[in-house]
């Protein structure tokens, strides 16, 4: 059985940081692209990082230049989303997805908060 569950997401201060944790189970996910998007209410699902299986080349929506950073562990199949100098605007459901071609997984979502 395929499983993506993700963790890290809660409630933290504009400025703050997080990270964002997801453990694969069920496959060898280690020469599959794995990303992280987010969704807000009433808008469709964003981008925020994506790394390659290799765990090198990168690509990051604008929002995430320069403040966050996807990695993966691939002996622990994990990937990871360092989220720094959050600001109001991040606040989402961040959702960890692994692709293969044009199939996808996805985990349930964990929930980011910034507010003062």
């Amino acid at each position: 059985q395929v499983q993506l569950v993700e963790s890290g997401g809660g409630l933290v201060q504009p400025g703050g940081s997080l990270r964002l944790s997801c453990v694969f189970s069920g496959f060898d996910f280690s020469t599959y692209f794995t990303g992280w998007y987010r969704q807000t209410p009433g808008k469709g699902r964003e981008l925020v990082a994506g790394i390659v299986g290799s765990g090198g080349p990168t690509n990051y929506g604008h929002s995430a230049q320069g403040r966050f950073t996807i990695f993966r562990d691939n002996d622990k199949k994990m990937t990871y989303l360092q989220m720094n100098d959050l600001k109001i605007e991040d606040t989402a459901v961040y959702y960890c997805n692994v692709r293969r071609r044009s199939t996808d997984w996805w985990g349930r979502g964990t929930q980011v908060t910034v507010s003062s």
